[in-house]
């Protein structure tokens, strides 16, 4: 072994311990997928005749170019229904431990359900969705190729969704190729903010490869959080009073996309978000020079953006149930 590939080697030794020291690991690009299953996936990701009116399709609530939601306080769906709740990125979301604000989905698979049978969602039902893909000839060709004959059900279905949804992680970002080891990846400023972020506490419950998503925790420790949303978190799935307002935590990554902000969507701004958690969650006061340093911090989360060709859907043909449009 010569000079030059002991040092190499010594500098990666060197990274890998700097990585294990810090309480944030980088994204691995998405790994071990079924790429037949995947395909079939992101079809029905953007198909909206999933939904009772032929309008409403995953993406229109975590929409792939606008950071994996919809830039709204709350949703709209069927009718032009208002939602509860804010509505979750869905990219990086494979690293959660549960889906949904208060965890009511195991994984994405039973994630990948909800909205298709939600009234207030997608208002259609298992049983008439698989209908729909049932008959549609591409989809019955492409299913029996991924899944075997006569398997088009709500479980295939929703197993499609959520093997495309796990490709949907964003790498590269400035501060993952700062744990990586370029120490030019971020500014002065930036690294400040995050010396900031570990050191006022935010790591507490922003950590691990999604900087959040990997724990529940009560919104509003230090002082009561103020919102008009009726949404009780975790309580509504344990019905238990100790549950009440714990929610699980957001992942931060590519925060600057995401807003607005918390479970009720009550600011659209970066700044103000970091104020408001700071004073409820942490006791803490930010001076604007810290409240700059973190939000300069939490911009270089942003990732590489899934990139991929949009999907062309199969036809529907003259036996395929009709959507009921809404007025």
């Amino acid at each position: 072994m010569n000079i030059k590939t002991t040092l190499l080697i010594g500098t990666l030794s060197l990274s890998l311990i700097s990585q294990a020291q810090e309480p944030i690991q980088p994204i691995k690009p998405a790994s071990n997928i079924n790429l037949a299953m995947m395909e079939l996936g992101k079809k029905l990701y953007f198909d909206p005749r999933l939904s009772k009116s032929g309008f409403i399709s995953c993406n229109s609530c975590h929409n792939l170019s606008m950071g994996g939601t919809d830039n709204l306080p709350t949703s709209i769906g069927h009718k032009w229904n208002q939602g509860p709740i804010n509505a979750p990125t869905v990219l990086n979301s494979s690293f959660n431990i549960a889906q949904f604000w208060d965890g009511r989905a195991k994984d994405l698979k039973e994630q990948a359900g909800g909205p298709i049978a939600n009234p207030g969602e997608m208002a259609s039902t298992h049983a008439i969705a698989t209908s729909v893909v049932k008959a549609i000839p591409g989809y019955v060709q492409e299913f029996e190729l991924v899944f075997g004959k006569d398997k088009i059900n709500a479980d295939s279905i929703t197993s499609a969704i959520a093997e495309f949804e796990k490709t949907l992680v964003t790498p590269h970002s400035p501060f993952d190729q700062w744990l990586l080891g370029d120490k030019e990846a971020i500014s002065a400023k930036e690294l400040a903010g995050y010396e900031l972020f570990k050191n006022s506490g935010c790591v507490g419950c922003h950590n691990g490869v999604a900087v959040g998503g990997s724990s529940y925790q009560k919104m509003g420790i230090i002082k009561k959080f103020q919102t008009s949303n009726k949404a009780i978190g975790l309580a509504g799935v344990t019905h238990k009073d100790s549950d009440k307002f714990m929610f699980k935590v957001p992942t931060l990554r590519n925060i600057e996309l995401t807003y607005p902000y918390f479970h009720d969507g009550a600011t659209t701004s970066l700044k103000q978000a970091v104020n408001i958690m700071g004073e409820i969650q942490l006791g803490r006061q930010f001076t604007a020079d810290e409240n700059d340093k973190i939000v300069a911090f939490l911009k270089t989360l942003t990732g590489d953006a899934p990139a991929f060709d949009l999907p062309q859907l199969p036809p529907s043909v003259a036996e395929t149930p009709k959507p009921e449009p809404f007025k």
